[in-house]
């Protein structure tokens, strides 16, 4: 059965990059993807385990020991060496997908805890695709509000980002267009509730 392909121009991320949370081809599978994801997850759980970290001291020392017997020759030490280097080269990739599924799964998650949670604001989700500088902004206003709450002191009250005065534009002005359109979405659903866009 062969899947539909998204054009570029159709929500799309470019070939080959991790899809972001907030766009449509994250929600499309290929084969190709859930059996490499599939694949990626065994072996990361797999190589991670004491058996396998037994294992591979295991070869490690055999190798030292066969030391004297080749004379700590070149070829002695070229086998080590690239057994290493193609093993590690490719866990690279398979580690990264592992970590990539995981960060998208937690992005998610908090999208839904600010989604559901009336008095945080919708205009924190999808935050992930802002560029550092804009993260950093978001960052100082959240130090402005633990030092209104330090002031407070005992008296509890809940603060958002939106009390600050930060305007929408300012956090939508760098987010993607697909990341503005769940954002306004979101809002668009939330009549009356507190801290919506």
């Amino acid at each position: 059965m062969k899947e539909p392909l998204l054009q570029q121009g159709e929500g799309t991320d470019a070939m080959g990059a991790m899809p972001s949370t907030s766009s449509p081809s994250y929600a499309t599978r290929t084969s190709v993807q859930a059996a490499f994801d599939h694949f990626a997850s065994h072996v990361t759980r797999w190589a991670g385990s004491p058996g396998m970290f037994c294992a591979a001291l295991l070869m490690v020392l055999a190798w030292a020991v066969t030391g004297p017997i080749f004379h700590f020759s070149e070829n002695w030490q070229l086998v080590i060496n690239t057994g290493t280097t193609i093993v590690t080269f490719l866990m690279v990739f398979l580690i990264q997908q592992s970590q990539n599924k995981d960060s998208v799964a937690i992005h998610l998650k908090l999208n839904e805890l600010l989604a559901a949670n009336r008095h945080a604001s919708n205009r924190m989700i999808g935050i992930e695709d802002l560029d550092e500088q804009d993260l950093r902004e978001v960052a100082s206003f959240y130090v402005r509000l633990a030092e209104r709450a330090r002031q407070a002191g005992r008296d509890k009250c809940a603060h958002s980002i939106d009390e600050e005065g930060m305007s929408a534009s300012a956090m939508d002005a760098h987010r993607p267009a697909h990341a503005r359109e769940a954002v306004a979405v979101l809002g668009a659903g939330c009549s009356g509730r507190e801290g919506a866009l």
